[in-house]
This record gives C-alpha cells, sequence and structure tokens, in this order.
C-alpha cells in the first residue's frame, strides 16, 4: 500500500477521532501538517492498523 497525502487528508477529515490525533502530533511533536500526516499514515494505517480497510475503501 502506497502513501497518499490526499486520501489521508480525507480520512482525517473523516474520522473526528483521527483529526484529534492529528492535532495532538502536530502540537506535541511540532510538525507541519506534511509530516503530521505520514506520521499518522505510519502509526495508524501502515501495515495492518487500525484504519487501514478506511483508506483502501477511499
Amino acid at each position: 500500500m502506497k502513501y497518499s497525502a490526499t486520501k489521508m487528508e480525507q480520512l482525517v477529515k473523516n474520522s473526528p477521532k483521527l483529526e484529534a490525533r492529528y492535532h495532538k502530533v502536530m502540537k506535541e511533536l511540532e510538525l507541519d501538517k506534511h509530516h503530521a500526516l505520514k506520521a499518522l499514515y505510519h502509526a495508524e494505517v501502515k501495515d495492518g492498523g487500525r484504519h487501514q480497510r478506511d483508506y483502501q475503501e477511499l
């Protein structure tokens, strides 16, 4: 599965829980939007993550 910024943005918008985590990651790690999305992708989507199915459906 390949990372897509557009898909991740849409996934974050569709999930309030994931959106809250996204903002928390940005604030705590002082990351810009692009890097925070990538971090969430690796933590929540890739390799059987909780949101992998939702990501694939987009």
